[in-house]
C-alpha cells in the first residue's frame, strides 16, 4: 500500500511543475529527496523493529517526546491523508479534462470522492482487492513506459531507428537552466512525490515477524521508489526538451504523444487516473483508521470509535470523506490553481510528520544506554549525522516554500491548523491525560 500510495499524483502530475522550475536538474532533486526519504524510513524502522506497536510514529512520539506530541502527530497525519485525497481527486479532474474538456473539473472531483468513499465503507477485503489492482496497474505501466522510452533513447524506436540519446539533458539551457536556485525551489514539489512512504510504519504492530519483514520492506521500498522516479523522469527528459513539458496534464501522456503513440497516450491517461484513484482510496482508508484510533484513545469524539458489522469504522470514514469534500469546493472556485495549492498543503503537513519522526527518533536514541544501542537490530545508517542532515534538508524545503507563490498558502494555513489542534488539546482538557494509549490503536 505504501508503494501504491506514493506512486501517484506526485509522479504523474506534480513532476511537470517541478521540471518547469528546475529543468533537467530535477533529477538531482529527486535523488536528494529520495535519500532524505530513505533516512526518514530508516529512522522509523529503527523504532518499529525495536518496539513494534500499532499506530507507529504517533505512539513513539507519545512515548519518547510526550502526550502532546503523540496527539499532534496523530491529528497531523489524519490531516495529511485528507489533503492527499483532495490532491488526488483534483488530479482526476485534470486527467478527465483531456477526454472531456467541456465537463467542469469539480464534477469529476465529487464523483471520485463519492466512489472511493463507498468502496471504503465495504469490507476491508474489497478495499484490498481494489488497492491491489490499482497499484499493479500503475507499477506495470511505469515499467512498460521506462522500457518503451529506453527503446526510443537507445535504438530510435518510432524515430526512424535513429537513437535520441541523452542530449536533451544538457541542451536547451544546460543541466541547470534556471540555476541552482531553480533546483532549490523545486525541492518542495519533489518531496511531495515521496511523502506517504512512512505509511509502512503503520503496519508495524500487525506484522507477523516485524524484526524481519519491516527492514526488508523499508530497504526494498526505498530503492524501488527511487528507480521508478529517477527512471521515469530520466526517460521523459531524454525524449523531449524540458521546456516543452506542459504544466497542465501529465508529462507521461505527453511523452507518448510526442513519440507518435497516441493510442498508448490514451492508455497512459487511463493509468494515471487509476493511480490517482488508488492514492485517494488509500488516503480515505488511512484517514478513517487514524480518526478511529484518535477516538479510541479519547483524542477525537467518541462516536468515531464505532465499527460497522463488517468491522469498518464507518463513521470515521464518512467524516473523512465529508472533509475531503472541501476539494470539490476548491475545484469549483479555483480549478486552475487547485492542484498547486493542495500540493503545497500536502507537502507542508507531510514534512511536519517527517520532522516529528526524526525528532522522535533522536529522543529515542537519547533514551537508550550504550549497551542498548549496541543491541539495536536495525539502525539508522550514519547516525547521528544522517538524521540531522535530513532535518536540515526538510527545514530548508519548508523555508523555500515561502519563495514560491502557490506554496505560500500552505505556510499560512498549515500553522493555523496546527494551532487549532493545539488549542483543542488544552480547551477540551486533553492535557490532563497523563499518557496516550501506548498501542495507539
Amino acid at each position: 500500500m505504501a508503494l501504491g500510495s506514493t506512486i501517484g499524483v506526485g509522479l504523474f502530475l506534480g513532476s511537470a511543475s517541478a521540471i518547469q522550475i528546475a529543468g533537467p536538474s530535477i533529477l538531482l532533486g529527486y535523488l536528494l529527496a529520495g535519500t532524505v526519504a530513505f533516512i526518514v524510513l530508516r529512522a522509523l524502522g529503527e523504532m518499529a523493529v525495536h518496539e513494534p506497536v500499532a499506530g507507529s510514529f504517533a505512539a513513539y512520539a507519545n512515548t519518547y517526546v510526550g502526550p502532546l506530541a503523540g496527539y499532534m502527530v496523530g491529528w497531523g497525519y489524519w490531516t495529511y491523508w485528507i489533503v492527499v485525497g483532495i490532491a488526488e481527486v483534483t488530479a482526476v479532474g485534470i486527467y478527465m479534462g483531456i477526454w472531456f474538456p467541456d465537463v467542469p473539473q469539480w464534477i469529476w472531483a465529487l464523483s471520485s470522492i463519492l466512489m472511493m468513499g463507498l468502496i471504503n465503507l465495504i469490507v476491508v477485503k474489497v478495499f484490498g482487492e481494489f488497492e491491489f489492482w490499482f497499484a499493479l496497474i500503475k507499477v506495470v505501466a511505469i515499467v512498460a513506459m521506462i522500457a518503451l522510452g529506453s527503446s526510443v533513447i537507445f535504438f530510435g524506436f518510432t524515430n526512424d531507428w535513429n537513437p535520441i540519446g541523452f542530449s536533451n539533458l544538457w541542451q536547451h539551457g544546460g543541466f541547470f537552466p534556471n540555476g541552482v536556485g531553480g533546483t532549490l525551489l523545486s525541492l518542495q514539489m519533489v518531496l511531495f512525490a515521496y511523502v506517504g512512504i512512512e505509511m509502512i510504519g503503520l503496519s508495524a504492530g500487525e506484522a507477523e515477524n516485524p524484526h524481519k519483514t519491516i527492514p526488508m520492506a523499508i530497504d526494498s521500498l526505498a530503492w524501488r521508489i527511487l528507480i521508478f522516479y529517477m527512471g521515469a523522469i530520466l526517460v521523459i527528459l531524454a525524449i523531449f526538451p524540458w521546456n516543452e513539458v506542459e504544466q497542465q496534464g501529465s508529462p507521461f501522456v505527453v511523452m507518448f504523444e510526442r513519440i507518435g503513440l497516441r493510442e498508448a497516450a490514451g492508455i497512459i491517461n487511463f493509468v494515471v487516473i487509476t493511480a490517482a484513484l488508488s492514492s485517494c482510496n488509500a488516503g480515505i482508508f488511512s484517514g478513517g483508521r487514524l480518526l478511529y484510533a484518535l477516538s479510541v484513545n479519547g483524542y477525537a469524539p467518541s462516536p468515531f470509535a464505532k465499527l460497522s458489522k463488517y468491522g469498518v469504522p464507518h463513521r470515521a470514514v464518512m467524516a473523512t470523506v465529508a472533509v475531503c469534500m472541501t476539494g470539490v469546493v476548491l475545484n469549483y472556485f479555483v480549478p486552475d490553481k487547485a492542484f498547486q495549492y493542495v500540493m503545497a498543503a500536502v507537502t507542508f503537513v507531510g514534512l511536519m510528520v517527517w520532522i516529528a519522526i526524526l525528532l522522535t527518533q533522536i529522543q529515542f536514541r537519547r533514551s537508550l544506554t550504550q549497551p542498548k544501542v549496541a543491541e539495536l537490530a536495525y539502525r539508522t545508517p550514519w547516525w547521528p549525522y544522517s538524521s540531522w542532515f535530513a532535518l536540515a534538508f526538510i527545514t530548508l524545503a519548508v523555508v523555500l516554500m515561502g519563495f514560491h507563490e502557490n506554496a505560500r498558502v500552505a505556510l499560512v494555513l498549515g500553522p493555523c491548523l496546527l494551532g487549532v489542534y493545539l488549542a483543542m488539546f488544552y480547551i477540551v482538557g486533553l492535557h490532563r491525560k497523563t499518557k496516550l494509549s501506548r498501542e495507539f490503536k
